[in-house]
């Protein structure tokens, strides 16, 4: 987690200063054992927990942790003057894992969130796990954003519906 603050810090510093447009970090650490108070295993053997109610509020523990440092990143961008609103208002920040049951090793369904760039937040959007919405139909409406003309990514062809 300290890791991650550093690491975030950096990257707002990059993109204050301008010295670029994307940054793409990855959060490695997960054999370890992470210095949280009442955490007492690595995070990975934390994330198959088997539905062990001690495991499962360790893990509580960590992912809290890491997202209390990642809602600082995005606070320390809001509070960041650029232009006529904040870093956080030109600046698109996606997080997510590769898994969506870490448990299980499943690889539907993906937690994401998506903050900043002008789009419309606070709400709850799911693809359709029949249909296996691709994820990289957000990447489509991130990059027409960024002022591509593109209408495919990968997988994806077409934007990701109720974003704006």
């Amino acid at each position: 987690v300290g890791r991650a603050r550093n690491l975030f810090k950096l990257a707002k510093l990059a993109l204050q200063s301008d010295s670029t447009r994307v940054v793409s970090l990855f959060l490695k650490g997960m054999d370890l054992k992470p210095p949280i108070d009442g955490v007492h295993e690595d995070h990975h053997g934390l994330s198959h927990h088997g539905r062990n109610p001690a495991k499962i509020a360790q893990l509580r523990l960590v992912e809290q942790a890491e997202m209390a440092a990642f809602r600082d990143f995005l606070v320390s961008l809001r509070e960041t003057r650029d232009g006529e609103g904040s870093l956080l208002d030109s600046t698109q920040v996606l997080i997510g894992s590769n898994l969506g049951d870490a448990s299980g090793h499943g690889t539907s369904n993906l937690p994401v969130l998506l903050a900043g760039g002008g789009w419309q937040h606070g709400q709850h959007i799911a693809g359709d796990p029949r249909k296996n919405t691709p994820l990289a139909n957000l990447f489509v409406s991130m990059l027409q954003r960024f002022g591509m003309e593109t209408d495919t990514f990968g997988s994806g062809s077409g934007t990701l519906n109720g974003l704006v």
